[in-house]
């Protein structure tokens, strides 16, 4: 005998269900047995598996009989397994939980008072009554994959779901085990399909749903960062009306988009979308459809016939289930079991597939759960550990999912469906006749074999843009209009209007140009466009991207650099080179030169001849070894080690000041520095900016005295006669001043605090994003740049910030103090030499002289005592005596 059955298992559940489960209890239920072995010659033990699918759908019945069929060619090959799946059924009425997903039919409170007690009832029926030890889910709704999975998880069975999106919250359910395609290797196949014919953006159709949103979002992430430009998105549901689909399809044809990638069910692509699409002229020549793997799977031979025939020239991605002899017998086996003479005609669906793996790796893990030396103790571990040749191919379950990894690419004509290649993450494109690409013929849309090209906005009809333009001319090298009186044409050009039309150029627009005559406050010119849309589309110029403006209008990506910068004039002292250090430390620096020189002569004059001789010499020696370390060039050799140790102390000390002196002169005479005095200095800024005067009365700049300046002459003129110290304004209008002044004025880039110039629409003008592509391929195909010194001539470098200020004594406080003590250090050293190679003679004279001392002292006693002059000779000769 096998393993003894295990234990059924036991469901923990939140309060809300408790009234539910009490009604459980006490339920009858079905038993859906579908194997009865009465020949065999010992016991069989059952495992009950339930099975929960719409029963009411196509893709119900169709996974359904292929879960039984399967599960009946299993033991028919391998009859003498211990083990039968018993198979219970019930179904969920998927048509509410659609509801619930879309929020459109039902209300959530209803739906979960009254249709998610049913569903619930269900699976927990399954659970409690009849004890299954696993559930099969064939739904391709999330929240009947979760609602099963919160269920298994709790009570600690495996949940087996066929065909359910794949979703990172699923991912915390270690009892859920999905059968699906690789979304990453489809991800990748279409993207490489789409660069295969150097299309470069597509516009994403999807179903606005959550069992697509997920996937939708890893389409857009994965376009995105290889290279493919998502142009726009449009969502449906399955409610959306004919007139809604017209609408948003017919935007984005306006768009100039010519490559589509459709992410939505069967449902929606062919009740309207592509019916509307041929109705708007999209599915002929010239227009190219590529059909998402979750869509192609969702279609059957029983999908509206008017909505195929109007995909005629799509290409699609499907999973791909290799033709074998074993997938021909099951097929003609499961449509007998169908039974309908309608359903006779249908074909397996990928679904069908994957079920008739799942129903052979149950029963097999069934069995090897109860072996006595199985090493799977339960039967989530063994079918994780399943591996066998299945119809869909290598079966495997890695990190809990059973991934499709090759897709079949078909293209749908008039007869059917035509394959023209593969795709494999890890080969590539593949086909018949060739192993790294497709077939050669594609028939695309209105029966063209040529691949659709990019298409312009508006080809069929040039349409004209009504540009409202900045008319100051302050920075003519920036926007110059003017008007002709005569013909009252507005012409303009600039560095702004040849980023315009460059942008502009792809989408086929004839510019109508409208001077702005209300002075520079861009806010207004902002306002204008936003509330009279009958007049104007758009407005280009030196228009700073700000926060205010974009309550009003949508800006394009900035085209020029960001920020503010602060222009001078340059330098011209003589006495530059003095400027490096402060005054403390060159007259600190000169004076330990003149130490280290005296020092090391004190150590080496006894015994160094080249230390010795005249005062003249040794005094110009002293000065000349001090002043030569600078460059490391005495000649003199020193002999002692403590002059040694003192002279590598101030080498040391030497590199640090030439190497910091070094760069601060070179940082000075690159880029000026200036200094900011709030008390003296002017400061010029462009007048009427309300950028400029933001940025002045910012704590990084807080002078009293300013000036508004109208023009780039202005600027130079201001800076030329000192007017002002320096001018602050965004670095567009900088560059003008510093490409007509070449050679007279310095630029320090300040912080990025301005968001650069950009171009305004209309809000939700489908243009924004597509002259914002425009500029990014500009400025990375460095055509920008190249414009910009057309206009702006050869530009002086500038720094990322000020310059470090001169260098002060207290900043290297530290190293004099190093200096200090190794100086103190050999002078205690070099007079503890001294007196200990003297000391007896230094003691001598020390007697010597306090013995004369004493003598004189005897004889100052001895007058005191016989004052009289006579008495002298008797004195001394008294104290000589003493």
């Amino acid at each position: 005998m096998g393993r003894s059955v295990t234990q059924k298992p036991i469901l923990v559940v939140s309060p809300p269900l408790a009234l539910l489960l009490f009604f459980i209890c006490f339920a009858s239920s079905q038993n859906d047995d579908v194997y009865k072995d009465t020949g065999s010659d010992y016991e069989q033990v059952r495992i009950r598996v339930g099975l929960v699918l719409d029963s009411g759908s196509v893709e119900g019945k169709m996974v359904g009989s292929s879960v039984t069929t399967a599960l009946s060619d299993f033991y028919a090959v391998n009859s003498d397994y211990k083990t039968r799946v018993s198979l219970l059924i019930r179904n969920s009425h998927g048509e509410p939980l659609l509801a619930l997903a879309s929020g459109n039919k039902l209300s959530s409170s209803s739906f979960s008072s009254v249709q998610l007690t049913i569903y619930v009832y269900t699976a927990v029926d399954l659970l409690q009554t009849e004890g299954v030890e696993a559930i099969v889910t064939g739904g391709s709704s999330l929240l009947e994959t979760k609602l099963l999975a919160e269920i298994g998880e709790k009570a600690r069975v495996p949940v087996i779901s066929i065909n359910s999106p794949i979703s990172h919250s699923l991912s915390r359910y270690s009892h859920l085990i999905q059968a699906a395609h690789d979304s990453s290797s489809e991800a990748e196949g279409i993207r490489a399909f789409i660069r295969e014919f150097d299309w470069e953006s597509v516009s994403l159709v999807h179903e606005d749903d959550d069992d697509w949103r997920e996937s939708t979002q890893l389409l857009v992430e994965h376009f995105s960062e290889n290279g493919v430009f998502v142009q726009s998105k449009v969502g449906f549901t399955v409610y959306s009306t004919e007139e809604t689909v017209m609408d948003r399809l017919g935007k984005i044809k306006d768009s100039g988009t010519s490559v589509f990638v459709v992410h939505v069910s069967e449902f929606v692509a062919t009740r309207h979308l592509f019916k509307c699409a041929e109705r708007l002229g999209m599915m002929g020549e010239g227009f190219a459809w590529i059909l998402t793997v979750k869509t192609m799977n969702s279609f059957h031979e029983s999908s509206s016939t008017s909505g195929k025939e109007a995909m005629e020239g799509v290409v699609g991605f499907k999973s791909y289930v290799p033709v074998s002899r074993g997938l021909q017998n099951f097929t003609r086996r499961w449509r007998k079991s169908l039974g309908n003479e309608e359903d006779v005609r249908l074909s397996l669906s990928i679904s069908s597939v994957w079920a008739h793996d799942v129903a052979w790796v149950l029963a097999r893990a069934a069995e090897v759960a109860r072996m006595d030396n199985a090493s799977s103790s339960t039967l989530l571990e063994a079918i994780t550990e399943c591996r066998f040749k299945g119809l869909s191919g290598d079966f495997h379950v890695k990190d809990k999912m059973f991934l499709s990894h090759k897709f079949e690419i078909v293209n749908l004509l008039e007869s059917g469906e035509r394959r023209i290649g593969f795709w494999s993450s890890n080969g590539g494109f593949s086909s018949r006749r060739h192993f790294n690409k497709l077939e050669e013929t594609i028939i695309w849309p209105g029966g063209s074999a040529q691949a659709p090209r990019r298409r312009v906005l508006g080809e069929s009809k040039r349409r004209k843009l009504r540009v409202l333009v900045t008319s100051s001319n302050r920075f003519p090298r920036l926007m110059k209009v003017e008007t002709d009186l005569a013909t009252n044409v507005t012409t303009a050009e600039g560095f702004c209007i040849e980023v315009f039309r460059a942008a502009i150029a792809p989408f086929n627009y004839e510019l109508e140009f409208i001077p702005w005559r209300n002075g520079s406050n861009y806010n207004k010119l902002a306002y204008a466009l936003y509330s009279q849309k009958d007049k104007y589309d758009a407005a280009v110029g030196d228009i700073t991207i700000t926060a205010n403006r974009s309550n009003y209008v949508d800006f394009t990506m900035p085209f020029t650099e960001m920020g503010l910068g602060t222009v001078a004039p340059k330098e011209t002292s003589m006495w530059v080179f003095f400027h490096p250090l402060k005054r403390d430390l060159w007259i600190t620096s000169a004076a330990f030169f003149v130490l280290t020189g005296t020092l090391v002569w004190l150590i080496e004059r006894p015994d160094n001849k080249e230390f010795q001789g005249s005062w003249p010499k040794q005094i110009g020696v002293i000065f000349w070894f001090g002043f030569s370390t600078l460059v490391y060039a005495h000649r003199e050799k020193l002999q002692h080690n403590l002059s040694r140790f003192v002279v590598t102390v101030w080498v040391f000390a030497v590199l640090i000041l030439t190497t910091s002196y070094t760069a601060t002169l070179t940082s000075m005479m690159t880029v000026q520095q200036i200094r900011f005095n709030s008390n003296k200095d002017f400061v010029g800024h462009l007048s009427g900016s309300l950028i400029a005067n933001m940025a002045l009365t910012s704590p990084r700049f807080r002078p009293t005295n300013t000036k508004g300046l109208n023009t780039s002459a202005d600027y130079a003129e201001a800076l030329l006669n000192n007017t002002v110290s320096f001018i602050v304004d965004e670095l567009p209008y900088l560059k003008v001043l510093l490409g007509e002044n070449l050679g007279k004025f310095l630029m320090i880039k300040a912080q990025c605090n301005t968001n650069g110039f950009g171009f305004m629409f209309q809000k939700g003008d489908e243009l924004v994003p597509l002259v914002s592509r425009e500029i990014f391929n500009l400025r990375t195909s460095d055509r920008l740049i190249e414009m910009e010194k057309r206009w702006f001539e050869n530009q002086l470098p500038y720094t990322a910030d000020d310059t470090s200020n001169p260098i002060t004594l207290y900043r290297f406080r530290g190293l004099f103090m190093i200096i200090g003590v190794s100086f103190a250090f050999a002078l205690v050293v070099l007079v503890s030499l001294w007196l200990r190679d003297r000391w007896d003679d230094l003691m001598n004279s020390v007697n010597i002289f306090l013995s004369q001392r004493l003598v004189y002292f005897r004889i100052l006693l001895a007058r005191t005592i016989h004052p009289n002059p006579l008495d002298d000779e008797n004195a001394v000769q008294m104290a000589q005596r003493n």
